[in-house]
């Protein structure tokens, strides 16, 4: 190596690096993102506002969680065509896009045994039952947690 001039490990890291900061000053650093979904079908703007969001997300590239809560726990019940939001889409079709892209998702046990519903609720989503201590961990692993 000559003297004065960097080695080709540290050109390589500085590189890394340098990509990696014009990246996140443009923005386009990716995030993991925890949506938490607590409003049902009578706020239907905010729920597929929340929906949207994260299908969104997913189109960037970004890592998508969600976790339902309260009466947000309708939303995986609903049928298309039946809650959809002004401007903000249909929450079937959003659902069915975060399911297609294998996102996780997390049902409050206690909100949905509350609102009548089962094991059922669960099926064909990529989705558990859980307890707020679960939407607690979730929330410290995620870089933004938005709330809807």
């Amino acid at each position: 190596m000559m003297p004065g001039f960097p080695s080709t490990i540290s050109v390589l890291f500085f590189s890394a690096f340098a990509s990696n900061l014009v990246l996140q000053i443009k923005g386009y650093a990716m995030s993991k993102f925890l949506i938490h979904i607590h409003s049902g079908p009578d706020l239907r703007n905010k729920l597929t506002l929340g929906l949207l969001v994260a299908a969104t997300a997913i189109q960037k590239g970004h890592s998508v969680e969600v976790f339902f809560a309260a009466d947000g726990v309708h939303a995986l019940n609903s049928k298309e065509g039946e809650v959809i939001g002004e401007g903000t889409g249909d929450a079937n079709l959003h659902l069915k896009a975060l399911n297609n892209a294998n996102v996780k998702m997390f049902v409050s046990g206690m909100s949905a045994k509350a609102r009548g519903y089962t094991d059922t609720l669960l099926e064909g989503f990529n989705a558990s039952f859980a307890m707020p201590d679960k939407l607690l961990e979730r929330s410290l692993e995620a870089d933004i947690v938005l709330c809807y």
